[in-house]
């Protein structure tokens, strides 16, 4: 362990952290990334200036004092800044927004993610981007750039219809969103809420069962009104194994 002798005497620069941030994120965050990631942001972007008020995965990841604090012998230290970045995302502390590199307004490059503290001052500056008002923001951009605020869809319905976003069900919220279509996420929690089974484990199920049988103008072919056929019944109720030998 590195030893600590004690912050020095003398008027020093202080950091503002909100009270919120003991009284509510601190007793309920475990993971040390998503920890060190959210109090490195706190106090980097304590220090911007402007409208934009946002910070870089590039701009972490250079710094190399915080970045040998990262990771560990399971893990190297980018993919702990990406992990705790992601999870301070899933839980509301940060606020992600995609930007591409444009020239006479094509992509130049590959996109990257700015990072803005779910903040009053956050909030209005991706509400303004949303708007299509950058243009008026007075902090000049380091390039000509296209931003889109960028939030996975599939958080909005969890929110929405569920509750608030855990950790550690962020990822496999992501990995759905990348394997089904967005029309089937919209149906599958609609259906949820109509059936009152407000739970992504039930949402899961209705996902992976459209995807083994298929799936037909947004509802599950099992509730179809064909359901009730003694074929339907059969194949809900009798075994594979059986099926040959029942007879009508």
């Amino acid at each position: 362990m590195q030893g600590f002798s004690g912050f020095p005497a003398g008027k020093q620069p202080v950091v503002r952290i909100p009270n919120t941030f003991f009284t509510e994120l601190l007793p309920v965050i475990e993971d040390p990334a998503e920890l060190k990631v959210t109090l490195y942001c706190l106090w980097i972007l304590n220090h911007k200036q402007g409208e934009l008020r946002y910070t870089r995965l590039a701009e972490i990841e250079a710094d190399h004092l915080f970045m040998n604090g990262l990771g560990g012998a399971d893990e190297d230290a980018v993919a702990a800044l990406r992990r705790g970045l992601e999870m301070a995302e899933a839980r509301g502390v940060l606020l992600r927004v995609k930007v591409w590199p444009t020239a006479s307004g094509q992509a130049t490059g590959e996109a990257e993610d700015w990072y803005f503290l779910n903040s009053e001052h956050g909030r209005a500056a991706i509400d303004r981007i949303r708007r299509g008002e950058l243009h008026r923001l007075v902090e000049p951009l380091p390039e000509d750039v296209n931003l889109q605020a960028q939030r996975p869809h599939i958080f909005t319905l969890y929110e929405q219809n569920i509750g608030v976003i855990q950790p550690m069900i962020a990822e496999e919220l992501r990995d759905a969103e990348r394997t089904y279509p967005q029309n089937w996420l919209d149906d599958a929690f609609r259906e949820a809420v109509d059936l009152n089974k407000r739970s992504w484990r039930y949402i899961r199920r209705i996902l992976e069962r459209w995807a083994a049988e298929g799936k037909d103008d947004g509802r599950d072919k099992r509730d179809s009104a064909e359901d009730d056929s003694y074929e339907a019944l059969k194949r809900r109720y009798v075994p594979d194994e059986y099926k040959d030998i029942i007879e009508h």
